[in-house]
């Protein structure tokens, strides 16, 4: 069903209603947002649109992605670029095994459906994360880290799920197949990024127009992620790095003071409506999926999920733990807990092709650990972030790293 300017407008109404009451409240904002798309869709099922993989990636991913990379300080992510590259890489492939085996030795699935569960479920969602610490609204280096990692592992998980693909297909895939295909799909994602927001800021700077300016940062963002997944390459690195060079390169003069200002006001809108509106989604979807009839697997699910997040956090975490890359044991409960998923790994689920044996409860199974991920530890996380962030510097603290990151723009 579409999203038309009538369904859009009652949605719209409905997440403004969901802040206020969830701020009063003292909840998270996108744990309203589920539980009011349960209830919409509740009333009226057919007025609620579908969700899809294509209104999450050409709708709802782009600005949400943009509008966090507009704010990341890039000497921060650079001096912690082997940690993240490690979790969004090492990380992402020792949580996928351990869901894949759980999923095929405990919960009894064959191999082609635990491994396509396993890989798109893997990846921490920047959707939910992004949320997420913005909620909190916890900086320094523990969200550098948990949302640079959620942005970067897409790259991973868009090239292991196409071999996941292949390989139930019936294709051949070669060892060294792997490792060419993560670095076209990364590298040509960050190329396609860098060249649309070169464009995008030398026509920038040739103007003082805020409305023109903010139009050719909506033109970076939208941009870059349709014609990077237009070739095949991450949409969502090519967004991140449009993102990260429009916040740090643009204030250097291709846009204006006020530009900047009335850009940083628009994207922080724009995010705060795909935000609302995915969740909204979400949670009127999740009315569809029988979670009590397959209420074994998904908890098969959930254990794998959050025990291959452990190994993945805690194993990675030591191969640093005695270098000047070192994350403190606090940081690394909150990477852990804080791993969520959400409409990226839904998205994948819902693009699975129908001839795909057990696509329907790899569909289900995926929305369930969604709805955990979601109203558990989304109603956990955001305390804990916050106690974390009054409580001060461990002991453990890495030396030199930054308190806190003011935004770019």
């Amino acid at each position: 069903m579409a999203l038309s300017a009538e369904r859009l407008e009652v949605l719209l109404l409905v997440a403004a209603i969901v802040a206020m009451v969830a701020r009063r409240l003292r909840l998270p904002y996108t744990v309203g947002l589920v539980v009011a798309g349960i209830g919409l869709a509740l009333l009226g099922a057919e007025s609620v649109p579908q969700l899809t993989r294509e209104m999450v990636f050409t709708a709802f991913l782009p600005p949400l992605i943009f509008e966090a990379a507009l704010h990341m300080n890039w000497k921060a992510l650079r001096r912690d670029m082997i940690v993240v590259g490690v979790l969004a890489t090492l990380g992402v492939v020792v949580s996928a095994g351990c869901i894949v085996l759980g999923m095929h030795f405990v919960a009894g699935w064959s191999w082609e459906a635990a491994l396509l569960f396993g890989v798109l479920i893997s990846a921490t969602d920047p959707v939910s994360v992004i949320a997420t610490f913005k909620e909190a609204k916890v900086g320094g280096r523990l969200h550098l880290l948990m949302e640079s990692e959620s942005l970067f592992n897409d790259g991973t998980v868009a090239v292991l799920f196409g071999l996941a693909l292949a390989t139930v297909g019936g294709g051949h895939v070669e060892a060294g197949e792997i490792p060419r295909r993560f670095l076209v799909t990364v590298v040509g994602g960050i190329t396609c990024g860098g060249a649309v927001s070169a464009l995008v800021l030398l026509l920038a700077g040739r103007t003082t127009d805020h409305l023109v300016e903010i139009t050719f940062t909506t033109a970076a963002a939208y941009g870059s992620f349709l014609v990077a997944e237009h070739f095949g390459l991450s949409g969502v690195m090519a967004t991140m790095t449009a993102g990260v060079l429009v916040g740090n390169v643009g204030p250097a003069g291709a846009i204006s003071i006020r530009g900047r200002e009335e850009v940083a006001s628009f994207w922080e809108y724009a995010a705060f409506v795909a935000n609302s509106l995915v969740f909204l989604l979400i949670g009127a979807r999740l009315t569809q999926e029988n979670l009590l009839k397959g209420w074994l697997p998904v908890l098969i699910a959930i254990g794998a999920v959050i025990l291959g997040r452990a190994l993945s956090v805690y194993g990675c975490s030591v191969l640093w733990h005695w270098s000047a890359w070192r994350v403190r044991a606090r940081d690394q409960h909150m990477l852990f807990w804080g791993g969520l998923r959400g409409a990226l790994a839904l998205a994948l689920a819902l693009g699975l092709p129908s001839e795909v044996a057990g696509r329907d409860n790899i569909v289900m199974v995926a929305f369930g650990v969604v709805t955990f991920s979601v109203l558990v530890q989304g109603l956990t996380i955001v305390p804990l972030l916050r106690r974390s962030a009054l409580t001060g510097p461990g002991p453990d603290e890495v030396a030199g790293s930054e308190p806190g990151l003011q935004p770019a723009l």
